[in-house]
């Protein structure tokens, strides 16, 4: 019989800090979301008949600080940016995925902006979409891809 996520959870929280290799890690997490996120582009190629967007939101389980959850969901819109929140558009004529932008959480992005100048050069990259967000870059963007003026009304400021 299977574990439940909640007694991994459980066990793991009780469990001294592994010294597992954190690049093996990274790759079981990255071989699952590839899974996860073709089994999303190819069903929305059956739902929608031309270009589409895929959106995975990030979240951390609510009685299990421990556990993170990527949810993939394919739109015809490109949503607007949001924490926890990675996005990609699917050209339809040439199949190809295209990497929009990806925002990490709320504390994240706060201590990202206040350490500007001492974050590491391996993550500047994501620094760099941070700051796009802060700047409405990629809200622009994202009008800009659904078609809408750049000036149509925001309802609610993050």
């Amino acid at each position: 019989m299977a574990e439940t996520v909640g007694k991994i959870s459980s066990d793991l929280k009780q469990k001294a800090p592994d010294s597992r290799d954190p690049i093996e890690i990274q790759r079981a997490i990255h071989k699952d979301y590839e899974k996860h996120f073709s089994e999303c582009v190819d069903n929305a190629k059956k739902t929608y008949g031309g270009d589409f967007y895929v959106c995975v939101i990030t979240k951390k389980e609510r009685l299990m600080d421990n556990v993170l959850r990527n949810y993939f969901l394919a739109r015809s819109t490109c949503p607007t940016p949001d924490y926890d929140q990675t996005v990609y558009k699917y050209h339809r004529a040439s199949g190809a995925i295209q990497f929009l932008w990806v925002l990490p959480s709320k504390d994240t992005c706060d201590l990202f902006k206040q350490n500007a100048l001492q974050i590491a050069p391996e993550e500047k990259h994501l620094l760099t979409y941070i700051l796009m967000d802060s700047s409405g870059e990629l809200l622009a963007l994202s009008k800009k891809l659904n078609g809408e003026s750049a000036k149509s009304i925001i309802l609610e400021d993050k």
